[in-house]
């Protein structure tokens, strides 16, 4: 398993590069919805990245878990409403991640 994983989980390490890609995506969105949806997106995504840190490094996970995953369903939704507004022009995709 690379060194990276290791220390903090696949789970984890994806989402982290899916923020890299998000956070600047979300500058490109009009002034108004930036401010309304796009913080709304970012909020629910840095929540996520939060309970998978938080579960990374405790024993019980499975609540972290479940919040994580919740999370994760009311981005996906957020996400989906950009996309059929036109504020997103492309789907995230790990070859569209900037690796670090």
């Amino acid at each position: 398993m690379n060194d990276a994983l290791r220390g903090t989980g696949p789970a984890l390490e994806a989402h982290r590069k899916f923020l890299l890609w998000l956070i600047p995506t979300l500058d490109k969105f009009p002034r108004a919805q930036r401010f309304l949806l796009g913080d709304r997106i970012e909020g629910a995504a840095l929540d996520v990245l939060e309970r998978l840190i938080e579960a990374t490094y405790t024993r019980d996970r499975k609540g972290l878990l479940r919040q994580a995953n919740l999370g994760l369903e009311k981005l996906r939704h957020l996400m989906r409403l950009s996309h059929e507004l036109g504020y997103l022009d492309q789907p995230f995709s790990q070859s569209s991640a900037r690796l670090a």
